[in-house]
């Protein structure tokens, strides 16, 4: 971890794309302007681990319905092919 020191109204240049400005210190607060390309989401750490868990939990979701639906198909193969084994034998 690069760790820097700042004063206010000063600058962090992050790729060249993003810029980290030192908006105003006030105790143990500090306040930071950050422009990026609006392509590139900025969140508080705490609202990107909770868009991280959401993201986790929606993938588990689907994940688990394509896993059902899978099965549904399966089975309704098992039962048409054992449907058509009866009819072959009857005849």
């Amino acid at each position: 971890m690069l760790v820097l020191s700042r004063k206010s109204g000063q600058r962090v240049v992050i790729g060249g794309e993003i810029v980290v400005s030192v908006i105003e210190i006030r105790g143990d607060k500090v306040r930071l302007g950050i422009q990026a390309a609006r392509s590139i989401p900025v969140h508080r750490e705490e609202v990107h681990e909770e868009l991280q868990s959401r993201a986790r939990h929606e993938q588990d979701s689907q994940m688990e319905v394509d896993a059902n639906t899978e099965a549904a198909r399966t089975s309704l193969a098992i039962d048409a092919a054992a449907n058509n084994s009866g009819r072959e034998q009857r005849s």
